[in-house]
Parts: C-alpha cells; structure tokens; sequence
C-alpha cells in the first residue's frame, strides 16, 4: 500500500509505503536420505533466518530443529561442527539477515564421515 505524505494543500508530497518490501526466499531440508522439504516463501525485509523458520511453520514440523534453535539461539559466530542452518552452504547465525532469494538450508547429522564413507566403498 503506498500513501501520499504531506497536506491536502501541496503538490509536493512523497510517497512512502505502508508496508516492508517482500522478498522471496526458498528453504530446503533432506531430513533423510528419501524425505526432502523444500518451501518458497515471501517474508518482509529485515527477516532474519529464524524468522523465516518460524514463518514457513517449521519450528512447529520439526521439532528437532525448533529445540536447537531454542539452543543457539544467541549464538553469532557458527563454530561447532554440528550447526543446523545456513545459507548456501555457508553456515549462518540465526540473526542473519535474509536477502532476496536466499536459500536457507537446514542440515541434518549424519551418522558417519562422508569422507570415510567414500573410502570404505573405494576399499572393496
């Protein structure tokens, strides 16, 4: 919704939106190997990568996910080895925000070293 700002009697008003301006955004997330979510989403500017978790109702899907948000919640620096989310496969604080057509990506554990997966298969 755009306003007109000034009084009735100018000419020399300025437009100014009502609104934040909506960007789009995808999220993805293989929570096995044979069961993928994928989601686009319009937020407002300014969301941050929780928000748009929370936003797309994934929070309330996955529950997993919503208790480690919970967790790091007030983490700004990504460190451990086990973060869950990021964009384009470069880890993100929660805080981060979002820019149009970010790809949010959450990560699931895996059970094993993919590096040690491959050289197990090369052996035999």
């Amino acid at each position: 919704m755009v306003k007109l700002i000034g009084d009735d009697n100018s000419h020399n008003g300025a437009l100014q939106s009502d609104e934040k301006q909506l960007i789009t955004v995808y999220l993805a997330y293989a929570e096995e190997a044979q069961r993928q979510h994928y989601l686009a989403i319009e937020v407002a500017g300014g969301t941050s990568l929780y928000e748009a978790l929370s936003q797309a109702g994934w929070l309330e899907r996955f529950i997993d996910l919503a208790k480690w948000c919970g967790q790091v919640k007030d983490i700004t620096t990504p460190t451990a080895k086990r973060w869950h989310v990021g964009i384009y496969a470069q880890k993100q604080p929660l805080s981060y925000i979002l820019q149009p057509f970010d790809r949010i990506e959450v990560y699931r554990s895996l059970s094993a070293d993919p590096m040690s997966q491959r050289k197990n298969k090369s052996r035999g």
